[in-house]
């Protein structure tokens, strides 16, 4: 009889320890952002879409290799007059990315010639879009600002601001921290 008691004990004082959370946040006002105006600012450590700079890539292969899933490619050609290689072309496949950051950790340029952004409203129709290629003569934009080459996969929302005529990049909305 004691065991039964001291278990009614043990479960109630386990309820207690539970709904002490909940009503610590039971109190507490709402938040509530006015999405897609307003936006949340993402952790120090989130980790968006892959972001590549053909201009600051050395060729050297270490993120193709460095990748367990298998979704970054590239070409180099030996340049004979320097002896260094060319880079021809960068793919990386993300419907197989699993956004592990081994890419970004083992690439030995200063800067990193790939990382991971801020984004997280990327949607893709077709399979076709989640394979994307950088080509060092198209110049890109600079990786970390929002919409860089991610423009046409960004949702709907997004795309609008409170003006119609004016992207939520630019409006009032606090902008998301930079890496």
């Amino acid at each position: 009889m004691i065991s039964y008691f001291t278990n009614i004990y043990a479960v109630t004082l386990g309820l207690l320890k539970g709904l002490k959370v909940t009503l610590a946040h039971l109190f507490q006002p709402a938040l509530t952002v006015q999405y897609p105006y307003e936006k949340l600012t993402v952790s120090e450590r989130f980790r968006g879409a892959l972001a590549f700079h053909p201009e600051t890539c050395i060729s050297c292969d270490m993120c193709v290799r460095a990748c367990p899933s298998d979704c970054i490619s590239l070409e180099a050609k030996r340049n004979e007059a320097t002896g260094k290689k060319d880079l021809l072309w960068y793919k990386i496949d993300f419907a197989k990315c699993n956004f592990c950051r081994l890419c970004e950790e083992i690439c030995p340029t200063k800067p990193k010639a790939v990382h991971h952004t801020r984004e997280y409203e990327l949607t893709f129709t077709s399979r076709e879009d989640f394979v994307v290629r950088w080509t060092p003569d198209v110049p890109q934009p600079k990786g970390s600002e929002p919409g860089q080459v991610w423009s046409k996969f960004l949702t709907k929302g997004q795309k609008l601001g409170p003006n119609p005529g004016v992207p939520a990049s630019t409006t009032g909305s606090k902008p998301v921290a930079q890496i």
